[in-house]
């Protein structure tokens, strides 16, 4: 076993300014949007994080997800597993038991549980489909809903930042964003103590699968992000904030310009840690490939067009065992 003394698990402390903290709020009200989109531009291509303040999103509403996410991860396990993941088949919602999901399989057993909601649909497709719900708390569906809704408006607001600051309509990734895929996720993520490993820890190593990723957390921290050198640096948390990140799809969109970066949560705090993170893709049908502003003689595309979806579920078929299951049937 390897201590969290080794070099792999520390994290180099720093101020939480080497992660920007960007005020949007000329961005939310259309005063300066081209102000904001240079600063989100800048942090995507030097850092792949930053923070928002200002953002809009009503504190009353992030509080009392929190406090229905909380109630959730305190049912009785059996009434969680009734919501079990594996339920829903190729929708993808409900409840993941600790260990149920492994995001860097061959180095770490994720020490988390979670539970995954989107917009609802009747028909059932890889992504879409109907949500599994807590009947023991009636709130819960109204305010997750509720939740969803705040936090995709600000993602779209957010997406069309990135388009202008790559020299692109504000509007060019709407029309890939028709019918987005969405997952909204509420984790609880239990302390370690004592000698922590490699071979388990809240979430391992990886970058995100989508397009962008808004991330609510509490005040425990443990959310880590690789820089460019290498180092794990602290991202810890800043009140009235949510911390945003891109994924795969914009790495590939804007031919590496701007890249995913890779982050791990490690709870060593003596506290549970929860957090809410707000994943945003495109359409499952959309077509992803280099932008045309980030393309040129002299630095031809490195990738070649594939679909969002088929992206997407091929990196759930990597962290989840029972669709392992699926793809051998």
């Amino acid at each position: 076993m390897t201590a969290l003394s080794d070099s792999r698990l520390a994290s180099r402390q720093t101020a939480f300014t080497e992660i920007p903290i960007i005020d949007v709020s000329p961005l939310i009200n259309g005063n300066n949007p081209l102000q904001v989109a240079s600063q989100i531009g800048d942090a995507c291509e030097k850092v792949g994080f930053f923070y928002i303040k200002n953002h809009g999103v009503d504190q009353q509403l992030i509080d009392n997800m929190y406090r229905l996410s909380k109630d959730f991860f305190k049912l009785p396990y059996e009434e969680k597993n009734d919501l079990n993941v594996v339920n829903s088949g190729l929708t993808l919602r409900g409840y993941i038991p600790m260990y149920a999901e492994n995001v860097d399989p061959a180095n770490t057993r994720d020490f988390k549980e979670c539970f995954d909601y989107g917009a609802h649909y009747d028909d059932i497709s890889p992504f879409f489909g109907p949500n599994q719900m807590p009947s023991a708390l009636p709130q819960f569906e109204k305010v997750a809903d509720a939740y969803h809704g705040a936090v995709l408006a600000l993602a779209r607001t957010l997406i069309g930042a990135i388009a202008l600051s790559l020299g692109l309509p504000q509007d060019y990734f709407e029309r890939l964003q028709r019918k987005p895929i969405t997952i909204q996720r509420i984790l609880r993520y239990p302390p370690q103590m004592g000698r922590v490993s490699q071979e388990e820890i809240g979430i391992g190593a990886h970058t995100d699968y989508g397009f962008l990723t808004v991330l609510s957390q509490d005040a425990v921290g443990g959310l880590q992000v690789m820089n460019r050198a290498g180092e794990w640096v602290t991202a810890p948390p800043v009140e009235g904030t949510f911390i945003v990140n891109i994924g795969d799809l914009v790495q590939t969109l804007t031919n590496d310009r701007y890249t995913s970066t890779m982050h791990r949560v490690i709870n060593t705090s003596g506290l549970e840690r929860y957090s809410i993170p707000f994943f945003i893709d495109l359409d499952f049908d959309a077509v992803v490939e280099p932008v045309s502003t980030c393309v040129s003689e002299t630095l031809p595309a490195k990738y070649e067009a594939y679909t969002c979806g088929k992206h997407k579920f091929k990196r759930f078929v990597d962290s989840y065992a029972h669709l392992k299951e699926t793809e051998k049937a």
